[in-house]
């Protein structure tokens, strides 16, 4: 009879931000299983990923973006430009006609779309929920103290399982404990290269934010996901970076 398969849950317990992509990039090459896209960002090509892992980064502001040692002739995934822009996506909820949503549309401007016919034709509208959630959470913890569950703030809704591209931030817990702020993160898919670095660059930032306006100290970062991965275009670049050459992917 075959061996019974069971899920392989890992954990990455990181000092900053930098260690955490590095340490996850090295387990991701020796835990992770292949497998071929059929629904989502590109169809067809493979991805490498995790059953499910939980990162955690304890101290995420000492360094926040990854850094390639000289020599290695790789770019880096990400830089603190395009972080700082990252970070103005995510506190604002500017979007363009051809998206559907932003992270930050949800987090500040959250809106329900819905169609309905008109003359025959189907309509798109949208409703404001006139809710700011990061405002909210600052409001409750400022007002109401640091004893509460409630302080959560979601991207997902249910109405996202028809989107084509639906969010894959899903939901931002947080918590203040011993006058520190911390969020808890959960992915529904994330990309280990680009994604990883700058997601959690800019919501590190925004944390900051708001461990300030709270009035409390920055904390740390565990974010959690069955679907981190690497697409295989990117599978020789982490192989460099992790010194980890002669690893066979299959």
């Amino acid at each position: 009879m075959p061996t019974e398969q069971f899920l392989s849950p890992v954990f990455v317990d990181a000092f900053d931000l930098d260690d955490a992509w590095f340490q996850t990039l090295s387990a991701i090459l020796d835990k992770g299983r292949v497998y071929t896209i059929t629904r989502g960002s590109y169809k067809g090509s493979k991805r490498l990923e995790f059953d499910f892992v939980v990162v955690r980064v304890r101290k995420p502001s000492h360094q926040i973006i990854p850094i390639i040692p000289e020599g290695l002739n790789i770019p880096a995934p990400t830089d603190m430009d395009y972080i700082q822009g990252y970070l103005s996506y995510l506190l604002t909820g500017a979007k363009t006609e051809t998206e559907d949503y932003t992270y930050g549309e949800r987090l500040v401007d959250p809106k329900v779309r819905f169609a309905e016919d008109k003359d025959g034709r189907q309509m798109v509208r949208e409703l404001p929920l006139h809710v700011n959630q990061i405002d909210e959470v600052i409001r409750m913890y400022r007002q109401e103290g640091f004893g509460t569950n409630q302080a959560v703030m979601e991207i997902g809704m249910p109405s996202d399982i028809k989107l084509q591209d639906p969010p894959c931030l899903r939901l931002i817990d947080t918590k203040v404990r011993d006058r520190k702020l911390h969020f808890f993160l959960y992915f529904r898919s994330w990309d280990l290269w680009g994604g990883f670095p700058s997601n959690l660059g800019g919501l590190q930032l925004v944390k900051q934010y708001m461990a300030e306006m709270i009035g409390v100290e920055d904390g740390e970062i565990v974010a959690a996901s069955k679907g981190l991965h690497l697409y295989d275009y990117s599978w020789e670049v982490a192989k460099i970076r992790t010194k980890k050459t002669d690893r066979v992917i299959a």
